[in-house]
């Protein structure tokens, strides 16, 4: 059997410059070095040495679907939705309801909200 640790998530993205301060101010990422190759391709850390890469692609379609999203945990997750609503970044449940939370069966409570580019990103307190 094969033992794996999750390393980073690549999105595709129309506005490289536009995402970076996307991400930096909603999820307060910090930039760090593309150590990979010297493209345009723009690295943010996601803490514990997890990445977000964001590879310029402003010719390419980008096709969304809230059920392909990625999924951060908070142990504040009330916090995060007040951060949200200062910055006016629309969140919703899974079920679309604008500014709700969900309660998943087992517990966890998560909003979604989307990227400039549409990708969806789910936040929930399952900490």
């Amino acid at each position: 059997m094969f033992t794996f640790s999750f390393n980073h998530i690549a999105l595709a993205v129309k506005d490289v410059n536009k995402s970076i301060e996307f991400y930096k101010k909603t999820l307060q990422l910090e930039d760090i070095e593309n150590t990979a190759s010297n493209s345009k391709t723009r690295w943010l850390s996601l803490g514990q040495g997890k990445q977000l890469h964001l590879i310029p692609r402003p010719n390419s379609e980008i096709k969304i679907n809230k059920a392909v999203h990625f999924a951060l945990a908070t142990s504040d997750l009330n916090s995060f939705v007040k951060h949200l609503e200062e910055l006016k970044v629309e969140y919703s449940d899974w079920k679309d309801t604008p500014n709700k939370n969900y309660i998943r069966k087992d517990g966890i409570k998560q909003i979604y909200f989307q990227d400039p580019n549409g990708y969806w990103i789910e936040i929930n307190d399952d900490i």
